[in-house]
C-alpha cells in the first residue's frame, strides 16, 4: 500500500518524515494525472501545489485554522489530503466538485471560484476572531500572482496591512501565470523578486564575517539589518510590500516542503500581516503539462495521461472559434477595432486576434472592473473596444457597465462568452445572470445569437454601434446546425410556423414560442410536438432581446398565449422584458416564461443539468399544452400527458 492510501486527514502528514513526503508528493501527482486525465479538470494548478498543500497542512490545524483558496481551481490536493480521494465523478453529477465545496467537507471554508477575493474573506475572518477575543487559530489565505492583479485584492491589502497585530498569513502561489503568463506592472515585480537575493545573500554574508569579528562585529551587524528597509530597497525591491506594512518571507522554494514549512512557521509566529511568496512550477512533475506552451494544462478534457493529447476531438466548431475567427477577419477591415480581456485571452478567443494585431489587444489581467472602463476611454478615443469575458465574470463590472459605458454612450461591444448553463464548474460558473442584470441599462442592446451565422452577424452589428454599449452572448461548446429563418417579422426571423396563418391573414395561432439564442432549436422541436396536438404555433427568434422589438406586442396580439424560452434567469430576463412591453402596449395575452429558477446549480453537464430544471423541449411542450387546454376549458387527460410523454 502506498502512502496516499493512508492519509485520510490532514493530521496523517503530521508524523511523515522529509523522505516520505517526497514519495507521497510523487503517488498525488500520479494520482492527480491519472484521474484528471479520466474526468478533465483543472490540472496544471494542482500539480503545482502538492507540496505548498502538505506543508500548509503540517504547519496548520484544518478547520480550525482556516485555510483559504484563491482561486479554488487549485484546490485538488487539498481535498486529497482532507479525505476525499474518490475522483472518478470529478465535476460531474454526484461527483466532487472542481471547486472548494462546504457541502463536502469542514475544510473547505470558501466556495469562490472567482478570482482574488479570498483576502477580504481573510481579513473579514481575521476582524471577527480579534472581535471575539479568539487568538488561538489562524487565517491563511493561498492566492496565485495572477489573482493579485485584481483590484479587490488590492482593496483587502490596504485592510490587511493597516492592523499590525491582526494576523492573517498570505501566502503568494507565485507560478508567473494566471490561466496564461500573468501580465502588468505587478507581475514585472514579482518577477524581479523571484530573480534577485542579493539581500539575504548580503545579510547571510554580513552575519557570518561580522560575527567572527571581534567587539564591532555584532554592533556593525545590527545597523546593517536596521537599515533594511534601504537596502532591500537596493538590492531587492520586495519593499513593496514592506511599505504597505505587511512582513515579507521570500522568496522560497514553493517544492521544497521542508523550507516552506519553514517560512509558514515563522509567519505563524508573527503575530501580524505577512506575506509568505511561494515559486512554484504549474504542471510540475508531468511533461506534456510543463511543455505545454498556451497555459500548461490549466484546464483539460479526457486525456491520454502518456502523451498528453485529447482522447476525442469534438466534432464541430466551437462558439468561441467561431467568433476567434470572425474577430481576425473585422480586425483586417476595421483599424478601429481592439480587443481586450481580463486574463483569459485563450478561453474567450480574443488570442488569435492578439496574434494578428498585437498592438490592437489588451490583456488587463483579472480586473475586469478596469477593463470596462479602460474601453469606454478606449471607445472616448476614437476606437471601438470588444471586451471579451464570461457571462459570469461580468457580473463583477456592472456598475462599470452602467455608469462609465451606458451613462457616457460609449461604443463598447461586450462579448460574453459561456452565457446560460455551463455545467462542470459549478455554481460560480453558470452564465445564468448577464441578460438579467443588463435589462435596467438605459440605452444597451444585447444579442443572443441562435447558430454560427447568426454570431458573425451580430458582432458585426454590434459594432456598427458607436453611441450605446452593446452585448453578444453564446454559449460554451459546440455551435450547433445552421437555423435558416422561413420570414422576418420587424427585426425578428420566424423559424417555424405550424398550421394555416389566422386572425385576418397575418401570422398567428394558438401560440407564439420566442426562443432567445441556443433555444431556438428546443422551440422549434416544442413546435412541431405542439402540432402533433393539433395546436397552432409560431416560432419567432428576436435575434437582438433588449430592447423588445416593437413588432413583437402587435405579434403576441395574434395569439392566445405567449411563450419565452431562454437560457438566463428567470427574475428579470427576457421573458420579463417582454411581458412588461406587452402590458405597456396593452396586449392582454398570457403569457409562460421558461428559464432557470434563480438559484444556485449543483455542477454537471449542461444537458443534464437543463432536464433536471425542465429547461428542455419535452417537459415544456407539456406545460404549453396543459396552459393551451385551461385556456381552451379542456381538461388535460392522463391519456394526453401519456401521449404527450411518449413523443
Amino acid at each position: 500500500m502506498g502512502l496516499l492510501e493512508s492519509i485520510r486527514g490532514p493530521r496523517d502528514l503530521k508524523a511523515l518524515s522529509p523522505e516520505q513526503l517526497t514519495v507521497l508528493a510523487g503517488e498525488i501527482r500520479e494520482f492527480l494525472v491519472d484521474s484528471v486525465s479520466r474526468t478533465g479538470g483543472h490540472l496544471g494548478p494542482n500539480l503545482g501545489v502538492v507540496e505548498l498543500t502538505l506543508a500548509l497542512h503540517r504547519v496548520f490545524d484544518s478547520p480550525r485554522d482556516k485555510i483559504l483558496w484563491d482561486t479554488g481551481h487549485q484546490s485538488y490536493v487539498h481535498k486529497i489530503v482532507t479525505g476525499r480521494h474518490d475522483f472518478t465523478a470529478l465535476r460531474q453529477e454526484g461527483g466532487i466538485s472542481g471547486y472548494p465545496s462546504q457541502a463536502e467537507s469542514e475544510h473547505d471554508i470558501i466556495e469562490n471560484s472567482h478570482a482574488s477575493t479570498v483576502l477580504s474573506y481573510a481579513d473579514g475572518f481575521a476582524k471577527a476572531y480579534q472581535v471575539r477575543g479568539l487568538d488561538d487559530r489562524h487565517v491563511v489565505a493561498v492566492i496565485g500572482d495572477g489573482a493579485l492583479t485584481g483590484g479587490m485584492a488590492w482593496e483587502a491589502l490596504n485592510n490587511i496591512a493597516a492592523a499590525k497585530d491582526r494576523p492573517v498569513i498570505i501566502v503568494v502561489n507565485d507560478n508567473e501565470r494566471s490561466y496564461a503568463p500573468t501580465t502588468g506592472g505587478l507581475a514585472n515585480h514579482l518577477s524581479t523578486l523571484r530573480t534577485t537575493r542579493g539581500y539575504e545573500r548580503f545579510l547571510d554574508w554580513g552575519k557570518g564575517v561580522l560575527g567572527r569579528t571581534p567587539v564591532v562585529g555584532g554592533p556593525v551587524y545590527d545597523i546593517l539589518h536596521g537599515a533594511k528597509k534601504g537596502l532591500k530597497d537596493f538590492v531587492a525591491p520586495q519593499g513593496l510590500f514592506e511599505d504597505l506594512g505587511l512582513k515579507y518571507i521570500g522568496p522560497v522554494d514553493g517544492h521544497d516542503t521542508e523550507q516552506v514549512e519553514q517560512a509558514l512557521r515563522k509567519a505563524k509566529g508573527f503575530g501580524g500581516p505577512v506575506i509568505v511568496h511561494a515559486l512554484t512550477q504549474k504542471g510540475r512533475g508531468y511533461d506534456p503539462a510543463r511543455n505545454d506552451e498556451a497555459d500548461q494544462f490549466h484546464a483539460v478534457g479526457v486525456i491520454n495521461p502518456e502523451t498528453g493529447l485529447p482522447v476525442a476531438k469534438a466534432a464541430g466548431a466551437s462558439w468561441t472559434s467561431v467568433f476567434a475567427d470572425e474577430m481576425v477577419k473585422v480586425g483586417a477591415e476595421r483599424q478601429d477595432v481592439v480587443g481586450i480581456t481580463a486574463a483569459m485571452l485563450i478561453p474567450v478567443g480574443l488570442h488569435k486576434f492578439a496574434a494578428a494585431y498585437p498592438d490592437r489587444t489588451f490583456d488587463v489581467g483579472i480586473a475586469e472592473q478596469h477593463a470596462v472602463t479602460s474601453a469606454a476611454g478606449l471607445a472616448m478615443g476614437g476606437l471601438h473596444p470588444v471586451v471579451a469575458v464570461y457571462a459570469t465574470f461580468l457580473n463583477r463590472a456592472f456598475d462599470q457597465v452602467l455608469m462609465d459605458c451606458a451613462l457616457h454612450k460609449c461604443g463598447v461591444t461586450f462579448v460574453l462568452d459561456r452565457a446560460g448553463v455551463t455545467g462542470d464548474d459549478g455554481a460560480s460558473h453558470n452564465g445564468m445572470w448577464d441578460m438579467s442584470i443588463l435589462q435596467v441599462v438605459p440605452g444597451l442592446r444585447l444579442a443572443a445569437p441562435r447558430d454560427a451565422a447568426q454570431v458573425r452577424a451580430q458582432l458585426r452589428e454590434a459594432l456598427d454601434v458607436d453611441d450605446a454599449p452593446t452585448v453578444v452572448r453564446f454559449a460554451k461548446g459546440i455551435v450547433g446546425p445552421e437555423i435558416e429563418a422561413v420570414g422576418r417579422i420587424g427585426g425578428m426571423d420566424v423559424l417555424r410556423r405550424t398550421g394555416p396563418e389566422r386572425n385576418g391573414g397575418g401570422e398567428g395561432g394558438d401560440v407564439l414560442i420566442v426562443t432567445v439564442g441556443t433555444m431556438a432549436e428546443a422551440g422549434i422541436e416544442i413546435a412541431d410536438r405542439l402540432a402533433d396536438q393539433g395546436i397552432v404555433s409560431t416560432v419567432v427568434d428576436p435575434r437582438w432581446v433588449k430592447p423588445v422589438d416593437p413588432e413583437l406586442p402587435g405579434l403576441a396580439a395574434r395569439h392566445r398565449l405567449v411563450v419565452t424560452i431562454e437560457n438566463n434567469g428567470r427574475a428579470g430576463g427576457v421573458g420579463a422584458a417582454i411581458a412588461q412591453s406587452l402590458r405597456d402596449a396593452g396586449v392582454d395575452v398570457p403569457l409562460r416564461d421558461f428559464g432557470i429558477p434563480q438559484e444556485f446549480l449543483d455542477h454537471a453537464k449542461p444537458g443534464a443539468i437543463l432536464s433536471r430544471i425542465g429547461l428542455n423541449a419535452q417537459d415544456i411542450s407539456r406545460k404549453v399544452v396543459e396552459e393551451v387546454a385551461r385556456l381552451s376549458g379542456d381538461p388535460v387527460t392522463p391519456e394526453d400527458e401519456a401521449a404527450q410523454q411518449a413523443s
